[in-house]
């Protein structure tokens, strides 16, 4: 009985060591206003990320991009040039953490 007991408490602290259990967490540091806390830092995400779906030359044909923050997330939109008809590219991205929430381009 003192052998199973014995086996038992060995399995469960190699189980616990095995997975992480005993791991103090990692530090993260996220700043009050959020990891992308203003209309340029977003921006600029938005020009890194729609670079390369919608190709460099037509993002830097929507400029300048206009980032608007509403419930915590800010939509980031292209402009047409005067006298052009069409759709720009659209980006929602987490003010909090960054998260890319949508995507899109008009038509």
């Amino acid at each position: 009985m003192k052998c199973i007991l014995a086996s038992l408490i060995v399995l469960a602290t190699c189980g616990s060591a095995l997975t992480g259990a005993d791991e103090p967490a990692r530090h993260s540091y996220m700043p009050a206003q959020g990891y992308v806390p203003d209309a340029a830092t977003a921006v600029t995400i938005a020009i890194a990320v729609l670079s390369p779906i919608y190709g460099a030359s037509k993002i830097k044909g929507e400029a300048p991009f206009i980032a608007t923050l509403k419930d915590g997330v800010w939509i980031v939109s292209g402009t047409l040039p005067p006298n052009m008809y069409g759709g720009v590219a659209v980006i929602d991205i987490s003010r909090t953490n960054g998260t890319i929430l949508r995507v899109s381009h008009g038509k």
